[in-house]
């Protein structure tokens, strides 16, 4: 009895390991989110500086589509407000079928005829911007010439910017002469705008100078462009009764944020929308 009683106690204490310690994995599904993220950062960094802007605007276009709910379309009851994906292509016909005289059961009131030729003509510009970009089809462009070429269309209408890329200028230096692939392209674009009536407007710009000159020269160079590049477009068949205006803007208007980048020195040629 008395070697019971002076037996020596033993306490086995367990630890208890709460979340697996080190060997959880919640860090490792974090990380890899990070590593992810990361790999499509610099995706994305190698993407802006191998595409020209004319292959990104194609591609922000692919992932934010216009074509179902187009330019011209102002809302409505249900997804497309009636509409459905050919409802440009459907607004054409209705109008042509209208200045033909069909027989549409009862007249329409001049906010629809004006919302319609509006349609019509931003369709008819539209079909420009896509010969010329090659979307959906062939460009009327070379690959080249595409380098130079940016479009946007806008309340005022259907823009085409030339602008000149480093070690590539759109005029001789310091000269109102435009280059070879200048002619080229203008010559092309005076071809396409021939399937729209339009009136047009061409602007010139150019970079501004580091340096202060007692004689600028800037406003004289652009004025001097703008009327080039209406000869040019002339002497490519453009109807001369269709140019509204011919402007020099200096350096007042950059495209780039920086003013001297080279990126400023560019042709603007509008085809002015007439319904607004």
């Amino acid at each position: 009895m008395s070697a019971k009683v002076n037996a020596p106690i033993i306490i086995k204490r367990k630890k208890v390991v709460v979340g697996g310690g080190h060997h959880g994995g919640a860090w490792k599904v974090a990380y890899a989110d990070f590593v992810t993220a990361m790999m499509a950062f610099f995706m994305l960094l190698w993407m802006l500086n191998a595409t020209t802007e004319t292959q990104r605007k194609g591609l922000a276009d692919y992932f934010a589509p216009t074509v179902a709910i187009s330019r011209i379309s102002g809302g409505g009851d249900g997804v497309f407000g009636g509409q459905d994906f050919f409802s440009e292509d459907m607004v054409i016909l209705e109008t042509l079928g209208t200045e033909a005289g069909a027989d549409t059961g009862s007249p329409p009131n001049e906010d629809e005829a004006g919302d319609a030729s509006a349609a019509a003509e931003v369709a008819a510009l539209q079909q420009v911007e896509e010969i010329l970009l090659g979307i959906g089809g062939e460009s009327v462009l070379s690959e080249q010439e595409m380098r130079h070429v940016v479009t946007r269309l806008t309340d005022e209408g259907l823009t085409i910017e030339l602008f000149a890329l480093p070690g590539a200028p759109l005029f001789d230096r310091r000269s109102a002469e435009p280059l070879p692939i200048t002619r080229q392209m203008l010559a092309v674009i005076a071809r396409v705008s021939g399937i729209v009536p339009n009136p047009v407007a061409i602007g010139a710009h150019v970079a501004a100078q580091p340096i202060v000159l007692r004689h600028d020269p800037i406003w004289d160079m652009t004025a001097a462009r703008a009327e080039a590049v209406r000869r040019t477009m002339i002497e490519a068949e453009l109807d001369p009764a269709r140019v509204r205006r011919v402007t020099g803007f200096g350096d007042r208007v950059p495209s780039s944020v920086v003013p001297p980048d080279v990126r400023n020195n560019r042709i603007e040629i509008t085809l002015l929308r007439e319904v607004k």
